[in-house]
């Protein structure tokens, strides 16, 4: 038992958690038992103005099997993305949001669920910790914002006046700007492994596909460093004098115009047992840009 919780207290929680579950139970019984559309659907209203969206996504799952043709089904529909999303299903969200776009395409607000898969996926890997810790997601899958940014550009595209068109563009700037961190991040990985055409070519990709981003910057030093260490000193020039001309504060210049954090093939950037196992294993001395300033998300 951990530190700091009595005995008392655990069965004091359980208890707790029993009751809550006994009025769950309870209330989902008055849901069924209700007598008609109008009814159930209320009662799903007050689920989801009280925030207890289990219950709610309980209600409204039975209204639509009790009344699927009826006056409340398509907005039932609706409000069903809405609390798999506020109850963390956010799969869910996604499944309910596409059925509902398939079922009625004219619906006057099937934006919402054009805009409510984009939300979903934008959260899909958030973890409970990721809701009180901030953490770097550009290290991880980014899968999530890739399937994101390309449901808010169907919304974009399709209803460019939709009300949920503002906060969709806002969105896909830090989606962008994590994408674009994600390429970084693996010219970096390859930079410790020895690849560095690899290296040059993600930077490359940020610099002409994610215009805008704080990325380029990193991509642009990047390719300085990788064609360095390729031998192609004339590229390397080219790239280098693009830097000093649009990110002259980069902290991978030395204020001169000259590229402070260089490698070479003579440095002994790998250990013998990086070298031993093609990179595989064994501590490598290698680049690592990242201009994002302390704490950034993307």
């Amino acid at each position: 038992m951990r530190p700091g919780i009595t005995l008392k207290t655990l069965i004091l929680c359980i208890a707790m958690a029993a009751v809550a579950g006994c009025s769950n139970n309870d209330e989902l019984e008055l849901a069924e038992g209700a007598s008609s559309e109008a009814e159930l659907y209320h009662t799903a209203q007050r689920y989801l103005r009280n925030g207890s969206y289990e219950l709610a996504v309980q209600s409204l799952q039975l209204l639509e099997s009790r009344f699927p043709f009826g006056r409340h089904a398509e907005q039932a529909q609706l409000e069903l993305i809405y609390a798999h999303y506020n109850n963390y299903e956010h799969e869910a969200a996604i499944e309910a949001a596409q059925r509902f776009i398939e079922l009625h395409p004219q619906h006057p607000n099937v934006d919402y669920a054009f805009y409510m898969k984009g939300l979903a996926a934008y959260t899909l890997d958030q973890g409970l910790l990721d809701r009180f810790l901030s953490s770097d997601k550009s290290r991880r899958d980014t899968s999530f914002a890739q399937e994101s940014f390309a449901e808010f550009t169907q919304l974009l595209g399709r209803y460019p006046d939709s009300p949920y068109a503002a906060d969709a563009k806002s969105r896909m700037v830090h989606l962008r700007n994590l994408l674009a961190r994600k390429e970084i991040n693996v010219a970096n990985y390859y930079f410790k492994r020895g690849a560095y055409l690899a290296a040059v070519n993600r930077g490359r990709y940020v610099v002409e596909n994610f215009q805008q981003t704080p990325a380029v910057a990193d991509g642009l030093a990047v390719m300085v460093q990788g064609y360095t260490l390729l031998g192609l000193e004339e590229a390397a020039q080219n790239s280098l004098d693009v830097l000093v001309l649009n990110f002259p504060e980069h902290p991978a210049l030395d204020g001169e115009g000259n590229f402070a954090q260089n490698y070479s093939r003579d440095e002994g950037m790998f250990s013998w047992l990086n070298k031993l196992t093609f990179g595989l294993f064994g501590e490598t001395e290698a680049p690592a840009f990242d201009n994002r300033p302390p704490g950034a998300s993307y």
